[in-house]
């Protein structure tokens, strides 16, 4: 792999991403990754080669000119265990935005986002990440419990059963709210994990839209 471009195109593929993923992580045009893709356009780097590194996993010094290891590099005498490999970026968004996900997200710009965090679990493209907000799914007493200002990444894709916890928009409400879906027979429930929470129940129907399936969550310490 002599040229960046074929450091680069191997980098997208050893990450199990595509051109267009990794521009929108790294907030560039697809098109100037696509650039520095083509042999023939003869690009000696780029101005965002860290960038591209880190969202790669890989060295920004071995991608730029092809030489020292070529992952980042990993003490073995560091003090902390290795984390879970990661599967790609997703977007931290508002309440209103997870709301209308299924409407906004074709013309999703990675600006609109308030941070993109790496989601350590198998996930869709259309992953997103909201921030819990209040205590009506804080139980200390229960095995699930979610303080305010812990991160919740949401899968789209995720069918939701029975148990599920879910983020779902109530009709004639613009934001989303977070709860667990429990489903006897033909009846569906929105369950409050507090309890004492007031109206902690609430039957849906047609009245509510699903917008994904809540698969990890992790505190944000800064």
């Amino acid at each position: 792999m002599d040229t960046y471009a074929a450091r680069l195109r191997w980098a997208i593929a050893n990450a199990e991403l595509t051109q267009s993923k990794l521009a929108k992580l790294v907030g560039v045009k697809p098109q100037t990754v696509q650039y520095l893709c083509d042999e023939k356009n003869n690009a000696q780097g780029s101005i965002y080669n860290t960038s591209f590194a880190e969202a790669l996993g890989i060295s920004p010094l071995w991608l730029e000119t092809n030489k020292g290891d070529r992952f980042l590099y990993t003490s073995k005498h560091a003090n902390v265990e290795p984390g879970p490999d990661i599967k790609g970026e997703v977007p931290l968004i508002s309440h209103i935005q997870a709301g209308e996900w299924s409407e906004i997200i074709d013309n999703f710009a990675p600006g609109d986002a308030e941070r993109w965090l790496s989601c350590p679990v198998c996930h869709s493209e259309k992953t997103f990440v909201l921030r819990v907000r209040g205590e009506s799914m804080h139980n200390p007493q229960g095995e699930q419990s979610f303080r305010k200002g812990e991160l919740i990444f949401v899968d789209p894709g995720r069918q939701p059963i029975n148990g599920s916890l879910i983020v779902v928009r109530l009709e004639d409400e613009k934001e989303a709210t977070f709860k667990k879906l429990v489903i006897e027979g033909n009846k569906k429930y929105l369950i409050a994990l507090n309890p004492a929470w007031p109206e902690r129940v609430i039957e849906i129907n047609s009245n509510a839209t699903i917008c994904g399936v809540v698969i990890f969550k992790g505190e944000a310490l800064c």
